[in-house]
């Protein structure tokens, strides 16, 4: 009995040091972290407006394939064509999900309407019309969606 509660004593100490060490390291990174988080967006910002008179808003969708997707984007001063999207925080599949970061797939957003984005599997394009990442479809569904909640907090 006295052999389990100095073990018991011994992982509640091991426990409690660790609790505080985290809490530390918690407390001093917290700050840089948000720092450098709020001058990303302001560099995404510039980015998504590729030079241009325009709006920028952040958008979310929490279908991703991995989990949420946040995107800076970028509208033309209608509020509403696309003019670029830069990726804020994705977690998809390397290789393919991820793809939504490439130029091949975000290009096709440029001077679509963000309000009525629609993915296609295969085939060229139409109107508003995306085309999905090869084996990455609620990928792409997830960005149309994370365009259509930014452009929705612009009104």
């Amino acid at each position: 009995m006295k052999k389990i509660l100095g073990l018991v004593l011994s992982l509640t100490v091991i426990s409690g040091v660790c609790a505080a060490v985290l809490a530390y390291v918690d407390s001093i990174t917290k700050e840089p972290i948000k720092a450098t988080a709020e001058k990303n967006r302001e560099a995404a910002k510039k980015a998504v407006l590729c030079g241009e008179e325009g709006y920028t808003a952040e958008g979310t969708c929490k279908d991703g394939y991995g989990g949420d997707i946040t995107l800076m984007v970028g509208f033309k001063t209608d509020k509403k064509t696309v003019i670029s999207y830069k990726v804020l925080a994705a977690a998809e599949t390397p290789g393919l999900g991820m793809k939504l970061k490439t130029p091949e797939f975000a290009d096709q957003f440029k001077g679509k309407d963000g309000t009525s984005l629609k993915v296609v599997k295969s085939g060229a394009p139409k109107g508003n019309e995306i085309e999905a990442i090869t084996s990455a479809t609620i990928t792409s569904r997830a960005v149309c969606k994370a365009i259509a909640d930014a452009q929705k907090k612009l009104k």
